[in-house]
C-alpha cells in the first residue's frame, strides 16, 4: 500500500459519523495483561512516582545541593530510566508557541502536507501517519511530523512562523539535554565533559519528532504508538495538556502524567550501550483517548552520526566484568532500525555480547 493512497488519521477522525474504528486500525495482538489501567488517569502514580530532577540545581546550586540533584539523577537513570525535569529555563511562552504551531502544521490542507512525505529516518522532512504506512500491517492512531534539526537544521515552510520557533526551541533543548549528560557523566564517576566529547555533541544528531493523536471512537482496540525503546542518549518529551504515554516499570505500565512546564526524559539505547547496561533504555508506548486530541513532540538526542557507540573504557576499568556491548557506528544501528519493524521493542539485541 503506498504511503500516498493511505489517509491520515486526522481525516478519518474528522468523520462526524466514525463510531468504530476502521479494521486495519485494530490492534489486535494488543496485550494489557500487565496493565493496571489504560485510561491514562493516573494508575500506579502513587505506588511509583516519576522522579523529579530541578535542573537550575545541577547546573548552579550550591555544592551540597548540586551533589544531592546528581545522585538523584544517577538513580533514576539506573532504577527507572526516564524522569522529568523542572526548572529547566526554556521559556513558557516558546513551549506552547512550539506546540501551537505543531498543530497549526497538522491543520494544513493535506495536499501541503504531502510535499513532505519521506522513505527514511535521516530524510530531513518526513510527514506520515502510523509507521510506515507502505508495509504496515496495523495501522497506528497517530499521524507524525519528523524533522532533523542538527547537526544540520531543516524545517517545514509552513506554516509561517514555523521554522523560526523551531530553530529557538530545538536550540533551548538542546542546551538542556548538554547540561543532563553531563549531570549524568558524573553520576558515573566520570568527568563532566566525558560524554559530550566522547559522542561528539557537537555534530549530534537531533531529530524533532511531533505526533497527533487525535481522539478515537474505540481507545481499547487501537494504539498510539506500541512498546518500543528510542535509539540516542536521551529523549525529551513535551506535550500538550493531554496524556497518553505510559513506560514500563517492574513489569507494570506507569503513567507519565507530566507536570504543567516540565519536559519528560527517557532513557535511550545508546546510553544504555555507554554505560555498559548500567542506565537502561526504557520501553514505552502511547495509548489513546475517545475525548481530546493529544500533540506530544519526542526529540531523541544521539551522538554524531559517525561515532562508534561502544561500552566507555573508564567504566569497564573501574570494575565491570566485561564488556556486554559491541560497538557499533550511531548511523549503521539507525539504518538497521529502520528496516525492522516497530514490533521488538528494541534493537539492542543485535549488540548484545
Amino acid at each position: 500500500m503506498a504511503a500516498l493512497n493511505v489517509r491520515s488519521v486526522k481525516t478519518v477522525a474528522e468523520n462526524p459519523n466514525l463510531t468504530h474504528i476502521p479494521p486495519m486500525y485494530a490492534f489486535q495482538t494488543l496485550s494489557r495483561s500487565v496493565d493496571q489501567k489504560i485510561s491514562g488517569d493516573g494508575a500506579g502514580e502513587d505506588e511509583d512516582p516519576i522522579p523529579i530532577i530541578d535542573l537550575s540545581l545541577l547546573t548552579s546550586g550550591a555544592h551540597d545541593q548540586r551533589s544531592a540533584v546528581m545522585q538523584d539523577l544517577g538513580n533514576s537513570c539506573q532504577e527507572k530510566g526516564y524522569f522529568m525535569v523542572i526548572n529547566h529555563g526554556i521559556d513558557e511562552g516558546l513551549m506552547n508557541k512550539m506546540i501551537d504551531s505543531c498543530s497549526q502544521f497538522f491543520d494544513l490542507e493535506q495536499e501541503e502536507k504531502r510535499q513532505y512525505e519521506g522513505k527514511h529516518t535521516l530524510d530531513p522532512i518526513s510527514y506520515g501517519t502510523s509507521v510506515d504506512a507502505s508495509v504496515t500491517e496495523v495501522f497506528f492512531w497517530r499521524d507524525y511530523l519528523r524533522v532533523l534539526v542538527h547537526p544540520e537544521f531543516h524545517s517545514p515552510t509552513k506554516p509561517s512562523g514555523f521554522s523560526e520557533v523551531l530553530a529557538e526551541f530545538t536550540k533551548a533543548v538542546r542546551r538542556v539535554v548538554r547540561d543532563l549528560l553531563g549531570g549524568i557523566s558524573e553520576s558515573l564517576g566520570l568527568d563532566s565533559c566525558y560524554i559530550d566529547r566522547a559522542m561528539d555533541l557537537e555534530s549530534s544528531l537531533q531529530l524533532f519528532g511531533v505526533n497527533l493523536y487525535p481522539p478515537c471512537p474505540q481507545p481499547e482496540l487501537a494504539m498510539g504508538l506500541p512498546p518500543h525503546t528510542d535509539h540516542g542518549l536521551l529523549t525529551v518529551l513535551m506535550q500538550n495538556a493531554v496524556n497518553g504515554l505510559q513506560v514500563q516499570h517492574k513489569g507494570k505500565w506507569v503513567d507519565a502524567n507530566i507536570i504543567s512546564g516540565a519536559l519528560f526524559v527517557n532513557i535511550g539505547d545508546h546510553l544504555e550501550v555507554l554505560t555498559n547496561g548500567k542506565y537502561k533504555s526504557v520501553v514505552h508506548r502511547a495509548v489513546v483517548n475517545n475525548k481530546s486530541t493529544r500533540i506530544s513532540i519526542a526529540m531523541p538526542h544521539g551522538p554524531s552520526l559517525d561515532t562508534v557507540v561502544s561500552p566507555a573504557a573508564e567504566l569497564l576499568e573501574n570494575g565491570c566484568p566485561r564488556a556486554n556491548y559491541t560497538g557499533m557506528k550511531y548511523k549503521d544501528y539507525l539504518e538497521i532500525q529502520h528496516k525492522s519493524k516497530l514490533r521488538g521493542k528494541t534493537r539492542l539485541d543485535l549488540l548484545k555480547i
